[in-house]
């Protein structure tokens, strides 16, 4: 997984085609899966990680998902993404 861009408020990661951005009932590895351990294991979290879908790109796509790290900022983020700001 290429991590483009991280603070503390949202993670941008590269997306490969054919990969998933959220889980299907497939069972094959997600994007969200992968950003939430990545996350998990880089600050020594316990239990679960919140990691927000701010949007999708659709699976056979490869480009940038945006990835909110607090609640707030995936309710920021939405917003923006819905009004195209």
């Amino acid at each position: 997984m290429q991590v483009l861009y991280e603070d503390n408020h949202c993670i941008a990661v590269l997306k490969p085609a054919r990969m998933l951005t959220a889980g299907d009932r497939t069972g094959d590895m997600s994007l969200l899966e992968l950003v939430r351990d990545y996350l998990k294991h880089k600050y020594q979290k316990p239990g679960n990680v919140f990691v927000g879908l701010v949007h999708r790109l659709d699976r056979p796509v490869s480009g940038v998902v945006l990835f909110a790290r607090t609640s707030k900022a995936a309710a920021r983020l939405s917003e923006q993404f819905r009004e195209g700001t």
